[in-house]
């Protein structure tokens, strides 16, 4: 059992030296705010990246015949035969057929700009998880009857500069009309079919636009995670069956990306807490230099409480007790540090972004501890040097 009067004897001596203490104790609160922010970062990162990708469609599969299409046999390209016989497959909640078109013109505020024209099937909003902002997405009349209508994104929309939805919009020899603006869930920053200035049409339109019967790829959507290795699968053996032998189409789903995203995350989180931790190592062997002149500075006091009785037990803990104090009030500082700063960084993310600033219950136990047995493990040393010093000797010392 440690003495209170060792505990008064240790608080006297970091009072008397306050700026000393000071310094020393803020290696460790830089040192655990950076292990609590370190994995604040990285669970941002993580989540964003997975919402990102889960926002797409974690039970999405998706197929296209790769390659070049110059002199290709159009009954190798994926039909919309091909789709109808995808929807048959087992655990498919949905299926959607896309092509697109680009350099197609549309004339805003006088200049022709070119513009992305996509046709879709019906099922394509819900797979791509489109919000649709004014108006609405077509329905079974409009892809019957090969109707003249469109959606636009919102950057388009935005150029344009009025209401769209009920507008006129010409492009090339034909005219739409505009049944609804939309955008992306989850950006994709023209990584899919999908750009900032594209124009949604029926897939059906595309034949008397272009001539185009074909999908340039077509999605389905499992209808739960642990079917998406097994829809994939089916759906490569379905184009192949339906195919001439020979042809390959590449299928695949983002499961494996999803996954990559978790490696990268966890790896990126391990990198950062090396870093926080070399922080805390600087930080404990300054604490063990401190301590160490400072046993030098009060080998006379100590000589004095060991004649009046001080055991070496009592020495030991009085200079680990300083030690620990330091460290211990550094880590406590460095979290209410890292909390405060999520606390106020966290109002100032836009609402369209959507993300929340999380704060580890495991991070702050672990920083702790870490600040804590910093004190310890570095606070050792001088401590037993102190507490092998001899009553005579240290009397003697000037």
């Amino acid at each position: 059992m440690i003495k209170n009067e060792t505990w008064r004897v240790a608080l006297d001596a970091l009072l008397a030296n306050k700026v000393k203490a000071a310094l020393t104790m803020l290696g460790i609160t830089i040192g655990t705010t950076c292990i609590v922010l370190v994995v604040t970062v990285s669970m941002i990162a993580k989540n964003y990246v997975i919402a990102q990708i889960e926002a797409v469609g974690t039970d999405l599969i998706y197929a296209y015949f790769p390659g070049y299409r110059l002199n290709r046999p159009v009954g190798d390209e994926i039909s919309l035969r091909d789709l109808e016989a995808a929807r048959t497959l087992p655990h498919v909640a949905e299926v959607a057929g896309v092509h697109d078109i680009g350099n197609v013109s549309v004339a805003i505020n006088g200049v022709e700009k070119p513009v992305t024209l996509v046709g879709v099937t019906e099922g394509f909003q819900k797979i791509r998880n489109l919000l649709i902002l004014q108006g609405r997405f077509f329905d079974d009349l409009d892809m019957e009857t090969k109707s003249k209508a469109c959606l636009i994104t919102q950057e388009l929309a935005r150029q344009l500069g009025q209401d769209m939805v009920g507008q006129q919009l010409r492009l090339g020899d034909f005219t739409f009309t505009v049944i609804g603006v939309f955008r992306e869930r989850v950006a994709t920053f023209g990584q899919s079919e999908i750009t900032s200035e594209s124009v949604l049409v029926p897939f059906s339109l595309l034949k008397p636009y272009q001539g185009i019967e074909y999908l340039r790829t077509l999605y389905v959507q499992a209808d739960s995670h642990q079917e998406v290795a097994t829809v994939t699968t089916e759906l490569r053996a379905l184009l192949q069956s339906r195919h001439r032998a020979g042809v390959i189409y590449s299928v695949e789903n983002l499961a494996g990306i999803l996954e990559a995203a978790r490696q990268i995350s966890l790896a990126l989180t391990g990198l950062l807490l090396v870093v926080g931790c070399i922080v805390l190592l600087i930080s404990g062997i300054g604490i063990m230099n401190i301590m160490l002149v400072t046993v030098t500075q009060r080998t006379r006091e100590i000589g004095l409480r060991k004649a009046v009785g001080a055991s070496r037990k009592e020495i030991l803990f009085q200079f680990l007790i300083e030690a620990v104090l330091i460290s211990g009030v550094g880590g406590v500082l460095g979290i209410l540090i890292a909390v405060s700063i999520k606390v106020v960084a966290q109002p100032l993310v836009p609402d369209e972004y959507n993300m929340h600033i999380p704060i580890s219950l495991l991070s702050i136990v672990v920083a702790f501890f870490a600040s804590c047995s910093t004190g310890v493990l570095f606070g050792y040393l001088p401590a037993n040097r102190a507490s092998r010093l001899q009553p005579t000797e240290a009397l003697h010392h000037e």
